[in-house]
């Protein structure tokens, strides 16, 4: 066994893919390059002692096919053999996952990337849009996520051929524009000096924000988690509600930010766990508005759609897409595709 350093010509069905997060793993199995995938059992990443077990366990509940590959997306770099997530114990050693589920292979790509495979095939009831203007085919898309972080993703469209770039935009800065946000800064918490995107727009940085927006209107309140200020909000809490009407605008502004960075004419969308929560503030209008607040590109932005992702696993659907047709992507796998016998795999 070995590493391989080249662009897959193609996987052996059925292919396993996954979406592995902090708290719960999911996966699915494609049987083959024209049928949907099929989805498999999520599993709690706290029961289980690694992903093997849980890959075992989900395939044998569903009394599903043993699959011949797997393509796995995780929250973390890719760096060895051995790789580590970020917010659970497992440690996914794909060596040890093509000894013991008898694999030919298997690729280890970045969550958000697999959300970006996604993309391109999203449509009807998968997205809703917010707001003015229209994807233009074939031009590069953007994809945002709130959730237990702020994941971000491009993807790009070059020489017919989808370009999946993740990267770490959670961590872009994020100062004051509005009169009201710059009641609130003094008051947001700095970790190494800075403000980074990620500390205000995401489900651990909700309760952040509340604290600061709390402080600047000088109100007792003590929210904990982000869930207590999505509740709050909908029995109309004042702090609530202007902590997620800030969020919205925030998050329209660095959306905004990252459509102009790659010019994503192909549209933004809107993914991640905060998402379904506070759907109806990036609805009224504040983050629609954030977004097209880019002079002189004003015009242009309000030219570039907007998306609330519906769909229920999107990574997933992005993998997919991947296993059956990976000839359509431009997915480097040098250093994140281990093989049993050193080459790579070709399709049935």
């Amino acid at each position: 066994m070995s590493l391989s350093s080249s662009r897959p010509r193609g996987f052996r069905f059925p292919v396993l893919v996954g979406d592995v997060g902090g708290t719960n793993a999911r996966f699915a199995l494609v049987m083959d390059a024209t049928q949907p995938a099929l989805p498999l059992p999520a599993v709690a990443t706290a029961d289980y002692p690694d992903i093997t077990a849980a890959i075992q366990a989900s395939i044998a509940e569903a009394r599903a096919p043993q699959p011949r590959s797997a393509i796995i997306a995780v929250a973390g770099p890719v760096t060895g053999d051995r790789i580590p997530l970020t917010n659970a114990h497992w440690v996914v050693e794909p060596l040890q996952m093509i000894d013991s589920l008898m694999l030919e292979d298997v690729v280890i790509l970045n969550d958000f990337e697999a959300q970006a495979l996604a993309l391109p095939g999203l449509a009807g009831a998968d997205i809703e849009q917010i707001g003015s203007g229209t994807a233009l085919a074939g031009a590069s898309k953007f994809v945002l996520g709130p959730g237990t972080g702020l994941g971000a993703a491009a993807m790009i469209h070059a020489a017919d051929t989808w370009i999946p770039v993740p990267g770490e935009g959670g961590h872009v800065e994020l100062g004051p524009v509005t009169d009201d946000d710059f009641l609130i800064w003094p008051h947001v918490e700095r970790a190494g000096g800075r403000v980074g995107a990620e500390q205000l727009l995401s489900g651990t940085g909700l309760p952040m924000l509340a604290r600061a927006v709390a402080t600047a209107r000088k109100a007792d309140r003590d929210f904990r988690k982000g869930a207590e200020i999505t509740r709050a909000a909908s029995d109309g809490d004042p702090v609530a509600v202007e902590t997620l009407q800030v969020f919205a605008r925030c998050l329209g502004r660095v959306a905004g930010d990252f459509a102009l960075t790659v010019l994503a004419r192909g549209g933004v969308y809107i993914t991640g766990g905060v998402t379904s929560y506070i759907a109806d503030y990036l609805r009224d209008g504040g983050f629609r508005a954030a977004f097209e607040a880019k002079a002189p590109h004003a015009g242009l932005m309000a030219s570039i759609p907007t998306f609330l992702i519906r769909h229920p696993n999107p990574a997933l659907e992005g993998l997919a897409a991947f296993a059956r047709t990976p000839a359509l992507f431009a997915v480097g796998t040098a250093g994140r595709q281990w093989t049993r016998a050193g080459a790579l795999t070709v399709p049935h």
